[in-house]
């Protein structure tokens, strides 16, 4: 098809297998594309009014969701949403672990940036050159994000983060809200909902320090302002809450806020590895059992993170890295240096990695590159020190800019394909848009058709579809999206089975003020349309076209 046609108001896709995100068994089907919607499914008689694509080899996908992306302040300067375009993801989902950049007063926008730079790996300053602040509210960011340009679709929950600290100011990291202010905070969320937020998010999870290693301020609420906020969605139809789980904000309390607010409730994250081997699944099953409508998210890739010390977000709980976090990334290199201080760190650390040192593989280093690939665990021996008296030595030589490859979590692959057997859990925690310079696991949706189907043959290429676009457009209510049923929006993907999959990541230096990150590319992803206009086409993307709206509820 031309490039002047990719816009086209009709047109006919034809040859593929089409998989229409139910799990249904794929069919042979044309697919008929007019003004944006998929006008008709079945036989399609040939008209030379109308163009056709020839998608023969291919299978026909709806559009996969990711629901669990940070791309809250990306998406301001970055309207490709890159690498999520790459892999077949048409729509996302922002405002994760409750954290965001709206609502935000133009006193605390230096805190935000401190803030998901310490908890989300994001560079503060790349956020502060590349946002441009023309929001205070959350309305009025809805309402930017509505009039930029975007490749994909993009939808916003409020975060609790933000919201606390616009209410409460500096006293959001050091009190509990009294009655006027969580009331306060519950009408800012019914405006944001009223607006067209997706939902609530929050966190209590204790991994979650911010600016200056404080904790974030969604840590401080008490049980009993989560509940009050929540009220907000129960005056309202069709919106969701998400939670990152900590004290006072567990199950039970999922299952009771699910049932008052008549609401879904998806929290992140059920990873195999968190316990004995079955831990997760017997979780997953146990909240199956509650009352109320649940979601673990699950992701279908180990956690690997390329850490530096320079942003240790992994051991971001331990006493001695808050020490660590409290100060600004130019003067960290002082605390490693110190003696004391690594005596005090080092079993804490140990605590937490000691398993890890075998495998934890140094992956990037300017002062040491004869040392990429080797171990901390085999080089500690070596040189007859304790592995992180390593990892200190090594990175000050580097500006503390070495990388250590490190397997967190998710490396049992018999229980993630127990976890993707299971009908009441959801693909999420892509991450995409944080710890930019830490992991890519935007790459979620190739990785699972090359992998878990192709490969692994653990899931049929109906499930997986299912599990990539059907599944979250019903949980999230994304009311005509992810599906391929006549009357519904044309957000498509055409992918070959038998390529489709992610490369490598490699480190670019793409973001605002220079900032790095990593990005993994795609294969055997063709085509793409959104709302019926065609974004990327022979494994290419189309320049130059921006066809996504605002999700709003």
């Amino acid at each position: 098809m031309p490039a002047e046609e990719t816009a086209a108001a009709c047109f006919v896709l034809r040859g593929a297998q089409m998989l229409d995100g139910s799990g249904a068994p794929a069919r042979r089907a044309d697919v008929l594309v007019a003004d944006g919607r998929i006008e008709k499914v079945g036989e399609i008689a040939a008209d030379p009014d109308i163009p056709e694509v020839n998608l023969e080899g291919l299978a026909l996908a709806p559009g996969f969701i990711d629901i669990h992306t940070h791309y809250d302040a990306q998406v301001l300067w970055d309207p490709d949403l890159t690498p999520s375009c790459w892999h077949g993801v048409t729509s996302v989902v922002m405002g994760n672990c409750g954290f965001g950049v709206a609502p935000t007063r133009a006193e605390h926008r230096e805190m935000i940036a401190y803030t998901l730079e310490n908890v989300e790996g994001m560079s503060a300053d790349a956020l502060v050159a590349g946002i441009p602040w023309d929001f205070e509210t959350f309305p009025e960011y809805l309402d930017s994000l509505d009039r930029r340009p975007k490749r994909l679709n993009v939808g916003a929950m409020i975060g609790h983060t933000p919201l606390r600290l616009y209410v409460l100011g500096d006293d959001a990291i050091e009190r509990p809200a009294t009655d006027s202010e969580i009331e306060q905070m519950r009408e800012i969320v019914a405006e944001a909902l009223a607006a067209g937020a997706l939902g609530f998010a929050t966190s209590k999870s204790p991994t979650h320090s911010g600016a200056g290693g404080r904790p974030v301020p969604s840590r401080l609420a008490e049980t009993d302002e989560v509940f009050r906020i929540a009220d907000a969605l129960g005056d309202v139809d069709e919106s969701i809450m998400q939670i990152t789980p900590g004290p006072g904000l567990g199950f039970e309390q999922m299952s009771e806020l699910s049932v008052k607010q008549n609401k879904p409730v998806t929290w992140t994250a059920l990873l195999a590895g968190l316990g004995k081997p079955g831990t997760a699944t017997s979780i997953a099953n146990k909240i199956a059992e509650m009352d109320g409508e649940i979601w673990p998210q699950i992701a279908c890739r180990p956690l690997v993170m390329q850490v530096a010390l320079e942003d240790p977000f992994p051991i971001a709980p331990l006493a001695a890295i808050q020490k660590v976090l409290a100060v600004p990334r130019e003067e960290r290199s002082d605390i490693y240096a110190d003696p004391e201080w690594r005596a005090e760190a080092a079993p804490q650390v140990d605590m937490m990695w000691g398993r890890r040192y075998p495998k934890m593989a140094i992956s990037e280093s300017e002062a040491h590159p004869d040392l990429i690939g080797r171990t901390v665990g085999e080089l500690a021996e070596e040189r007859g020190v304790a592995p992180f008296e390593l990892m200190c030595t090594l990175s000050l030589d580097d500006n503390l800019k070495t990388r250590f490859t490190v397997v967190l979590l998710n490396d049992d692959e018999e229980e993630i394909a127990s976890l993707l057997g299971l009908d009441n859990t959801v693909l999420g925690l892509s991450d995409a848009g944080a710890h930019a310079s830490q992991l890519c696991d935007a790459c979620f949706s190739t990785y699972l058709l090359g992998h878990w189907v192709r490969e692994r043959k653990t899931l049929s290429l109906e499930q997986a579809v299912w599990r990539l676009a059907g599944q979250p457009a019903e949980i999230f209510r994304l009311e005509g999206r992810g599906f391929i049923r006549e009357g519904y929006i044309a957000d498509l993907v055409a992918f070959d089975p038998e390529t489709v999959g992610a490369k490598d990541a490699e480190r670019v230096y793409d973001f605002p003020a220079g900032a790095d990150r990593l990005i993994v590319q795609s294969t055997g992803v063709e085509h793409m349309w959104i709302g019926g206009t065609q974004i990327r086409r022979d494994g290419v993307d189309i320049e130059g076209v921006a066809p996504g709206v605002l999700l709003r509820r």
